[in-house]
């Protein structure tokens, strides 16, 4: 069986830009996704008590998990190992799209598993403190905290998202569903496209 999991943290999120990178990969491979799981959970929350773990529970060997990243399966290096290293041992591949990883039972899967699982945690610890440091610093500078009322960051959202944007234009998706796609409104869409001639 081929599943595809779906994430998203809170309510306000959509799982559409996760869907639509899993279909992009699948199609590309002409593999068809047998059974999607979506659900609405922090990643903070163990696998167990999210859907996550009755899927996990069921998949057999030579059953494939798609995932956008790695990290919409937990948000800790040792809940991210664990279930890897369950799906090992039951020869279940995880397939990873953003990170380009296929992870099966092998040891150099193992090992890029640890590898990135562990960065990842690093990075995020790293941000965070880094974070912390210049917020606490601007505060003791006098500088108010948040971003400036009026200006506008909505067009950075997009950037980098050039060939996404032009492939979907090419399969005639209509700027509001690209907006939901990438978690913007349309307008924005709309002014993106027009700034960067994407049309």
């Amino acid at each position: 069986m081929i599943y595809a999991y779906i994430r998203v943290s809170t309510d306000r999120q959509t799982g559409e830009n996760q869907k639509y990178e899993i279909l992009k990969k699948t199609s590309s491979e002409r593999v068809h996704v047998d059974k999607w799981i979506e659900e609405t959970a922090s990643g903070a929350r163990s696998a167990k008590d999210r859907e996550l773990g009755s899927l996990l529970k069921r998949m057999q060997s030579r059953d494939v998990l798609y995932v956008t990243e790695l990290s919409r399966l937990g948000r800790s290096l040792m809940e991210i190992m664990s279930i890897l290293h369950d799906c090992m041992e039951r020869d279940v591949r995880v397939v990873a799209i953003k990170e380009g990883y296929e992870l099966g039972n092998n040891i150099s899967s193992k090992v890029l598993a640890f590898a990135f699982g562990l960065s990842a945690e690093i990075e995020r610890q790293l941000i965070s403190q880094r974070t912390k440091e210049a917020l606490e610093r601007r505060k003791t500078e006098g500088g108010s905290l948040g971003r400036p009322k009026g200006s506008r960051n909505e067009l950075v959202k997009l950037s980098g998202k050039e060939d996404n944007i032009r492939e979907l234009l090419k399969n005639k998706v209509s700027i509001s569903a690209i907006g939901r796609i990438l978690g913007v409104n349309r307008q924005t869409v709309s002014d993106f496209i027009g700034s960067r001639n994407l049309a």
